[in-house]
């Protein structure tokens, strides 16, 4: 099962408060400024600075 659009509409990365965008693969959250992933276990979106995937820097 896919997250709600309502849900993705208004949560907001912990960190900086920036929009994040569902993963290709639908199983995290991406915050393209702080470059920084949040997983979704059990279709629930794990929004923990420490426990979030930090992403490489893009050139």
């Amino acid at each position: 099962m896919a997250i709600d659009k309502q849900l993705l509409d208004i949560l907001a990365c912990p960190k900086c408060k920036g929009d994040l965008e569902l993963t290709k693969a639908g199983d995290g959250l991406v915050c393209d400024c702080c470059r920084l992933e949040y997983e979704i276990k059990d279709d629930i979106p794990i929004m923990l600075i420490d426990e979030a995937k930090k992403l490489d820097v893009q050139p």
